[in-house]
């Protein structure tokens, strides 16, 4: 029997490093299973203690590993996304949802327009030009062919969430034309709307996905989506790397279908294949996008707000919709 005076815990379900966690602690009882079940690292009377959890939106939560915490909640998403949690297991089981809408959206948005520049200006093929010593030597150059400047080109967001509205915001004061596709049409936004992706991409120069992950967006960048960008086409992703058909961006990328990639996430992220980062009409980067001093400090707030409300016996402040 487990004793009624012992603290209610919080568990730390994904692997998160101490300096993100270190603000949890001095405000919740924790237990950090280091990203393994907690059941096969504490013991059972602790491992019903366990009301709330705090994980990454994109680590796999089911409905079995939610039976394994009796006491549960709450579980709550460090970041924006929460496709990792299964939602309709956790409304069956009464367990609120919590997340930090828009806490890294600025940061995120940086991520994508840095992309965007060093993948159609070939940022990476010309620092390796320099640093070879190729430039030197007036060795044939790989940027011969100058590509159009960024007023030249037309920038599709798909998705127009917080991250699209700063990704926009942002790619305006380039003064090019900004068009998007969302599952909503926004009276407030100067940017031409799209009824379909299909439209958009045919429209823009480069596509730049900040839509959320889920079923109706896996693979809805995929071959056929890709030939309707075209040889001049760019597409840069900072959302999910479920939503691009990785396979069919490979091809796109080595057969000349579209002229470059800038990609933050990847499908088997952080696997990524030899043959894919082998390309050199692509920009990756290890998953940075929320990577500030500013963006964590926003999101550990949101995550102690939630937390907080929970163990108070109120609604989550940032609750996700089920």
């Amino acid at each position: 029997m487990v004793p009624n005076d012992m603290p209610d815990k919080v568990l730390i379900y994904s692997r998160l490093p101490k300096s993100m966690t270190q603000r949890f602690a001095d405000r919740f009882d924790l237990l950090d299973s280091g990203g393994r079940p907690a059941h096969e690292v504490f013991p059972a009377e602790e491992v019903a203690r366990v009301r709330a959890l705090i994980t990454a939106g994109a680590t796999p939560l089911g409905a079995a590993n939610m039976d394994r915490l009796p006491s549960l909640g709450a579980i709550v998403c460090y970041g924006t996304g929460y496709d990792g949690v299964d939602l309709k297991a956790a409304a069956a089981r009464n367990i609120a949802v919590g997340h930090s809408p828009g806490a890294n959206a600025a940061a995120v948005a940086d991520v994508a327009v840095m992309l965007m520049l060093a993948t159609t200006r070939r940022l990476v093929v010309a620092d390796r030009y320099v640093r070879d010593g190729s430039w030197a030597e007036a060795k044939p150059s790989p940027l011969m062919k100058p590509p159009p400047s960024l007023g030249g080109c037309k920038v599709g967001v798909y998705g127009m969430g917080a991250i699209g509205r700063k990704i926009a915001a942002r790619v305006a004061a380039f003064e090019t034309d900004i068009g998007y596709f969302s599952r909503t049409r926004y009276d407030d936004l100067p940017y031409r709307y799209f009824q379909s992706l299909d439209a958009l991409a045919e429209w823009c120069t480069v596509l730049m996905i900040a839509v959320r992950a889920g079923a109706e967006t896996t693979h809805a960048v995929n071959a056929d989506l890709l030939k309707k960008l075209g040889p001049d086409g760019h597409v840069v992703n900072i959302s999910r790397g479920s939503v691009i058909d990785q396979a069919a961006l490979l091809s796109a990328l080595k057969d000349g279908s579209i002229a470059g990639a800038g990609l933050d996430v990847f499908e088997t992220e952080p696997h990524v294949p030899d043959e894919l980062t082998a390309q050199p009409n692509l920009v990756v980067t290890p998953h940075i996008g929320g990577n500030t001093h500013e963006a964590h400090v926003a999101m550990q707030a949101c995550v102690v707000a939630n937390l907080a409300a929970f163990f108070a016996g109120e609604k989550l402040p940032y609750q996700v919709k089920s």
